[in-house]
């Protein structure tokens, strides 16, 4: 398992939570960011768990989660048949 991150590899915030473990201990964590609210599984390749190699195109600010004009909802289950 790789070290844990010390910022979110979305928006760059140092508030990282961890949400779970596996059940096999030390393969893998579910970390959250208390910013952006991105999550991911550490054993998740670098390009979902490093800053430095997360895509530009989908990188966030501070200013762009403040300047956010609507977080999407989600969209009710459908009945089961």
């Amino acid at each position: 398992m790789s070290a844990a991150p010390t910022v979110c590899p979305r928006c760059a915030h140092d508030g990282i939570e961890h949400v779970h473990s596996s059940p096999v201990p030390g393969v893998w964590e579910v970390l959250q960011c208390a910013r952006c609210l991105y999550m991911w599984r550490t054993s998740e390749p670098a390009r979902r768990t490093d800053r430095d190699a997360y895509p530009a195109g989908f990188r966030m600010t501070a200013e762009d989660i403040a300047a956010a004009t609507e977080v999407p909802t989600v969209p009710p289950l459908r009945p089961t048949a």
